[in-house]
């Protein structure tokens, strides 16, 4: 079977990130994230795996230092929780001991975030739970929540709070792109991108069917020139190749989330389209404050993209003007920069609605 995200996961462990005395309600009553390592808060750091960023200098901007987020600070699903909710937020892993039990107590008492996020790196012996297991994750935590404040109760919780999902880049990245895997000569680039597409849609209706009713999904971003791309070129060029992989893909889920929209009672799904927001940012980088498009912060190589960021290695400097952080994964300005376009946006970013009027329903 493949080993691609949406097909068999590449997800982690689920993990929370509670809201402590906001001076504001929150605007929905949880958040529930299921990604991979661009929105991952720490979730893999208690699986036998590789691909770590628990450690400095990654986190270096965060408030508490490392935690296995793969940037220097904020991702796009803290921004958000920022936005929302006055709360300072703090994560637990959902496989630390005492982890489910205190799921019941933050739903009786604060809002949180639950987060059911994947990291891999396909060179790497990496412990993982499918993009179907991170499902099954949130329905145990709705029982869980039902246990605790009745069915009725749960269910209402649910449809008001919102799901965040973004997967796809690793069935490019590490399978699709890589020549260990077979799967680009059993596939062209459309039959790929439509099979992907059914089974997103077969487990995003099965999110519905456990109670979810508000999704933000959002499309994978541009990829062509990212640092661990750029440093396979001699000359460092970007690989519009990439992109038009890439392509067919964002146009099935956009075309998907239209369908299920109107196929699913109640749904709301809106998607986010990262791939414009990396497209702007390069076509006009100081329009949005950056000045470093061509390498990552942290790496070793051409473009410090042929290794990723290592244990105490020292970062760049002005981190705000970069794009990338390492060979992969945007800066925290960069993640800030699209969660506040996806909260607050227009259509050519955010569609049909944006966050905040989706919060608002």
């Amino acid at each position: 079977m493949m080993a691609a995200e949406l097909l068999v996961g590449l997800g982690t462990a689920c993990a929370l990130v509670a809201a402590a005395a906001a001076a504001r309600p929150s605007l929905v009553p949880a958040l529930f994230v299921f990604g991979d390592s661009l929105i991952d808060n720490g979730n893999n750091n208690n699986l036998a795996s590789l691909a770590k960023a628990n450690y400095f200098p990654y986190g270096i901007d965060f408030a508490t230092g490392p935690t296995g987020r793969f940037s220097n600070g904020y991702t796009i699903v803290d921004e958000l929780v920022i936005t929302m909710s006055d709360a300072i937020c703090i994560s637990t892993d959902y496989l630390f001991p005492g982890a489910k039990g205190s799921v019941l107590r933050l739903y009786k008492y604060v809002d949180c975030t639950v987060q059911y996020t994947s990291t891999i790196r396909s060179n790497c012996k990496v412990g993982r739970i499918p993009f179907n297991q991170q499902i099954q994750n949130f329905e145990t935590t709705v029982e869980q929540i039902a246990g605790a404040v009745g069915p009725e109760a749960a269910a209402a919780m649910v449809a008001r709070s919102i799901l965040f999902v973004g997967l796809g880049s690793n069935d490019y990245l590490n399978n699709y792109l890589m020549p260990n895997y077979n799967t680009r000569r059993q596939y062209n680039p459309r039959q790929f991108a439509d099979l992907l597409a059914q089974q997103y849609a077969a487990q995003l209706t099965r999110l519905y069917n456990a109670g979810a009713r508000k999704f933000v999904v959002a499309g994978v971003g541009s990829m062509g020139c990212i640092p661990s791309v750029l440093a396979q070129s001699l000359e460092s060029r970007c690989s519009p190749e990439v992109d038009e992989l890439v392509l067919p893909f964002n146009a099935n889920v956009r075309a998907m989330l239209d369908g299920l929209n109107a196929g699913l009672p109640g749904a709301r799904l809106v998607y986010l389209d990262n791939y414009a927001v990396f497209k702007a940012i390069h076509a006009d980088p100081a329009a949005y404050g950056f000045s470093v498009v061509d390498r990552g912060c942290c790496g070793i190589g051409r473009n410090s993209g042929q290794v990723t960021c290592l244990p105490f290695m020292p970062p760049c400097d002005d981190r705000q003007r970069y794009v990338f952080w390492d060979a992969f994964h945007p800066t925290a300005a960069v993640n800030v920069l699209i969660a506040r376009q996806a909260f607050d946006g227009g259509a050519d970013v955010v569609s049909p609605i944006n966050v905040r009027r989706l919060a608002s329903l």
